[in-house]
């Protein structure tokens, strides 16, 4: 087994995980702003970064800490969103070194995100130790500085006006929605029966016991169960094809 990187491999990693870490800075630049504004201290919202790497997951799970929900919502909420890393590195262990130890394997598995794993998924060949490590280690260090740089930002501000970055929080969750349920009837529908079994949830008396945590992991699991009995994969995929014919 080799025990050292192989250079070339590396510098390849981080040419290809470049413009990752760029396009991480922004979005956790707004997460640093939104926990700091939300009271937490700068080295934790940075802490928070760096050791969960995932945006749709710090940000729902930091928003669930500012509604005072309990742990269980929180860890239950922050692992139906991020279960699809799971899945994620399932995938790529079938195209690993198969001298990669497991030590290896672990630190690997910290950085699976959704574009790390797009950029692995296309490269081709063998998936080495030293091209992985170099494809992670510039989305964790943008991802971590965009935070950084965000938090002490609204750390500097006056209280006021570093309150009123929380509002970049719901920006954020409208541009990342729009555009994919402007393009898809399904993901349209999806995102229509969330909202609506969260109002139901919310201002219908008899659910009032139903904490905000557990609101969203309510919606989530049976919002994502509709979704796959309406719109079941196959028919998405022979759907696409379909109209992909008709383009050409």
């Amino acid at each position: 087994m080799k025990k050292h990187l192989n250079k070339k491999d590396f510098s390849h990693g981080l040419k290809r995980g470049l413009p990752i870490a760029l396009g991480y800075v922004p979005v956790s630049f707004t997460f640093g702003l939104m926990a700091v504004s939300g009271g937490i201290p700068v080295w934790m919202a940075v802490f928070i970064s760096l050791t969960n790497l995932t945006s749709a997951g710090q940000f729902a799970g930091t928003n669930l800490i500012f509604d005072n929900a309990g742990f269980p919502e929180i860890a239950i909420t922050t692992f139906i969103i991020n279960i699809r890393y799971m899945l994620m590195s399932l995938s790529l262990t079938q195209r690993l070194d198969k001298t990669m130890s497991f030590g290896r394997r672990t630190i690997i598995s910290y950085g699976v995100t959704d574009e790390i794993f797009s950029v692995a998924s296309m490269e081709p060949g063998v998936l080495t130790y030293s091209f992985l490590l170099g494809l992670i280690i510039g989305p964790v260090l943008g991802w971590t500085t965009g935070t950084l740089l965000g938090a002490l930002i609204c750390a500097s501000l006056p209280e006021s006006l570093g309150g009123a970055m929380g509002i970049a929080l719901y920006a954020m969750f409208i541009a990342i929605i729009l555009p994919p349920a402007r393009k898809s009837r399904p993901v349209m529908i999806i995102v229509l029966i969330s909202v609506a079994i969260v109002c139901i949830l919310r201002y219908i008396p008899i659910f009032s016991a139903v904490s905000s945590g557990f609101r969203i992991v309510i919606a989530a699991i049976a919002a994502a169960g509709i979704g796959a009995w309406l719109f079941p994969a196959g028919q998405d995929q022979e759907n696409a094809i379909r109209q992909e014919g008709d383009n050409i």
